[in-house]
């Protein structure tokens, strides 16, 4: 009888940690998602300094100064990484709450579409960043 109620308290403790480690995972989804909210944020606006700057300073495309127009992509590219980190955050949640019913069933299987979507995510904002410097020169 003991040898089952001490098998009964180990079980849920091993639950337990694999609970916090779900957790854990979820809580560092998050914090990259907030991070990848908040770059996108940076560069959204160090393009609109860039534009007061130039109103600022009085330049014109005629001078040789690029445009505000030109600015466009810096704004695109942090509207494009708000979204992709609140649809991060999204995603995380959703797999925390998968993962954590799995671990109740027993029946945990891994998944790889948020680990896959950064990635694909992070090259093409990669891909985007060299042609846009590129395009700068």
């Amino acid at each position: 009888m003991t040898i089952m109620i001490e098998d009964k308290k180990s079980a849920k403790i091993r639950n337990r940690r694999v609970h916090m480690a779900n957790e854990r995972t979820f809580l560092a989804w998050i914090r990259t998602s907030i991070a990848i909210m908040a770059f996108g944020i940076v560069i959204e606006r160090f393009a609109f300094f860039l534009k007061q700057m130039l109103y600022i300073l009085g330049k014109t495309a005629n001078s040789g100064a690029p445009s505000s127009s030109d600015f466009i992509y810096s704004s695109i590219l942090g509207i494009i990484l708000v979204v992709l980190g609140a649809l991060m955050g999204v995603l995380a949640f959703v797999r925390y709450k998968k993962v954590e019913r799995q671990i109740n069933e027993d029946t945990y299987r891994p998944s790889q579409i948020l680990n896959v979507l950064l990635a694909i995510s992070i090259l093409a904002i990669g891909s985007f960043l060299v042609i846009y410097l590129i395009h700068s020169i």
